[in-house]
């Protein structure tokens, strides 16, 4: 029996270790499920969802010439289609009216005491004072962070000075 990519086929857990779960899938083949292919959600420990001797739904990702072959439970799992597959930003209307309102005004955001600030700067400016108001920014910036981190360098001791 040769496997080919893309099939889907029963099998049986035989061994688990820290990066996966080995399937015998028949006809002595044995492939890999890495733990990224087990589950849509974060697997922290593979144990909690797999053991061995359970009997397992696979699809063949790819088959090396080495032998080896690649499985997933995951993509195994029949999901229902949904018409609006896509995520909301990926809408072309949403694109046009994103487009449309960047175009309106250019912004930015800047760092303040509060985390991250919207700042909306007009086309209007020359280059110049957009510059200049850039290289104040970054001189401030560059001080704050040598201030914040003069006392942590260094080996032995405590601070410097």
């Amino acid at each position: 029996m040769s496997v080919e990519v893309g099939a889907k086929v029963k099998g049986k857990v035989t061994g688990i270790t820290n990066f996966g779960a080995f399937v015998d899938i028949g006809n002595n083949t044995t492939g890999l499920v890495h733990i990224s292919e087990i589950s849509d959600k974060y697997v922290k420990d593979i144990h909690d969802i797999l053991t061995v001797g359970d009997e397992v739904t696979v699809k063949v990702m790819s088959v090396g010439d080495d032998g080896k072959i690649g499985l997933s439970i995951r993509k195994a799992a029949d999901k229902p289609h949904r018409e609006d597959s896509h995520p909301k930003h990926f809408n072309k209307s949403n694109n046009r009216d994103r487009r449309e309102n960047n175009n309106r005004s250019e912004r930015s955001f800047t760092h303040g005491s509060r985390g991250f600030q919207r700042k909306t700067e007009h086309k209007n400016q020359d280059f110049d004072s957009m510059l200049a108001g850039f290289l104040k920014e970054s001189d401030e910036r560059l001080t704050s962070l040598r201030r914040n981190t003069e006392g942590k360098r260094g080996g032995r001791g405590g601070r410097r000075s």
